[in-house]
């Protein structure tokens, strides 16, 4: 499976979707033009990652600012990853904040309260 790298842009974080290491990573601002098409690649990379069985995958999100369309994408993503917990796949999901970013601590508890059977790490910097 190839991997998925899109880099930063003022719109959007940086995402690297790591087939060999396991390794899923999206950290920066994401307020996109249409984050809908943005985030296409993302999803179906995810969907095909997790088709195979027994997949393991460490997970960091460090989203410092987001809007309300990249928010439903995000939960559109953890709809996938709460459907691979289901099917035995093992996740290490790692919400990263910055201690001064009210905003972003409260979208990860969020996040943990709506997926109750994803074990989702609160982690300040």
């Amino acid at each position: 499976m190839e991997n998925l790298n899109l880099e930063a842009t003022e719109y959007t974080p940086k995402i690297i979707l790591d087939a060999s290491k396991n390794l899923i990573d999206i950290r920066g601002d994401s307020f996109p033009e249409n984050t809908f098409d943005f985030y296409k690649p993302v999803t179906n990379w995810l969907e095909k990652y997790f088709q195979e069985e027994n997949k393991t995958a460490t997970i960091n999100f460090e989203i410092n600012y987001f809007n309300s369309s990249s928010s439903q994408l995000f939960f559109d993503i953890f709809d996938i990853f709460d459907e691979a917990l289901k099917n035995n796949h093992k996740l290490e999901i790692n919400w990263i904040y910055k201690s001064n970013n009210e905003s972003a601590e409260e979208a990860g508890e969020d996040f943990a309260e709506e997926f109750e059977d994803l074990s989702i790490n609160m982690i300040e910097k």
